[in-house]
């Protein structure tokens, strides 16, 4: 069998689905409505605390559905080496976060893991590695949700999304959205070709996570600078790109695109401003499924040490 395609996954999936003995990892939530924030503003930062965070570097989150489960990228004492996957639970929106967890094997491995983004249905988890056997550099992967239970939960091993999205150079910065009025889900990464700087693709995905299609490039984004990881609200109406394209105050910031409609062009990029930038590092921005809280990488002063995670919220700016 091709180790670089998804064709088991939708079998698997179905017996997970029939199985007495696995808890059902986070249901799909139910649609959001078109909420466009159009004049709500970002709330002053505030660090997610040394529960989350470390003296090490904490980076690169990702959200669930229900937004119980916090996946960060940490350097912290306790993995398998390089950037590892890890994660911290909370038993409801307004409980305090947990202390992370190690994903461990076959998630991490003594190379890079970074970038978790969960599908909408919490039942696949999509990173990028640089463990041995991809097409080169650091690849995309998915791993299906096995089980989850108290001792925490339990990935098959990842599959190599394959030609369509990874290539000899690096893939990075993944991102899972379906949005609403989509048939098909849309992973989103980071590319870096050879002499040139981070660009973003997408690629549609099925239902079992396989790509639809050769990756396209996402030229009414991307810059002649770095253009490093984005977030897509779930309506599809509003994108988070972390950039360093001429405007940034310092390292790398956070713009905004906005549209009307999901088949519409994105606008030109808004520069986000403070206070959710600052001179040092603000990127790396995901969005909770209603829009309303971001998480984001930051190196700003008042965090833990080095770059640690930070959040904003918002109001909604109409009934």
């Amino acid at each position: 069998m091709p180790t670089n395609r998804l064709l088991w996954l939708p079998a698997l999936l179905a017996a997970l689905a029939c199985s007495d003995t696995t808890v059902a990892p986070r249901a799909r939530l139910g649609p959001i409505l078109a909420d466009r924030f159009d004049n709500a503003e970002w709330s002053e930062p505030v660090n997610l605390g040394p529960v989350v965070n470390s003296s090490a570097l904490d980076m690169n989150a990702g959200l669930s559905p229900d937004a119980h489960e916090l996946y960060l990228v940490s350097t912290r004492p306790g993995g398998l080496g390089g950037n590892d996957i890890w994660v911290s639970h909370r038993s409801c929106v307004q409980c305090p976060w947990e202390t992370p967890v190690n994903l461990g094997t076959p998630i991490n491995t003594s190379t890079n893991e970074g970038a978790p983004t969960l599908s909408d249905d919490g039942r696949m988890l999509f990173f990028y590695s640089g463990r041995p056997g991809g097409q080169g550099g650091s690849d995309i992967y998915a791993s299906p949700r096995i089980s989850t239970g108290a001792d925490g939960d339990v990935w098959g091993d990842p599959v190599n999304l394959g030609p369509d999205v990874n290539t000899a150079v690096n893939e990075q910065g993944a991102y899972y959205v379906r949005g609403d009025g989509e048939g098909t889900a849309t992973l989103y990464f980071n590319r870096t070709p050879v002499g040139g700087t981070q660009d973003m693709y997408r690629v549609s995905l099925s239902s079992d996570g396989e790509p639809l299609g050769p990756a396209v490039v996402l030229t009414e984004l991307n810059s002649t600078s770095t253009d490093q990881k984005l977030a897509v609200r779930t309506d599809g109406h509003e994108l988070l790109l972390s950039s360093n394209r001429t405007g940034t105050f310092g390292d790398l910031d956070i713009w905004r695109f906005t549209r009307q409609g999901i088949h519409d062009a994105w606008s030109a990029a808004e520069h986000l401003g403070a206070p959710l930038n600052t001179p040092f590092v603000d990127s790396q921005p995901v969005l909770s499924r209603d829009g309303g809280t971001l998480i984001f990488t930051s190196s700003r002063p008042g965090g833990s040490g080095g770059n640690d995670l930070w959040m904003s919220t918002r109001g909604r700016s109409g009934p």
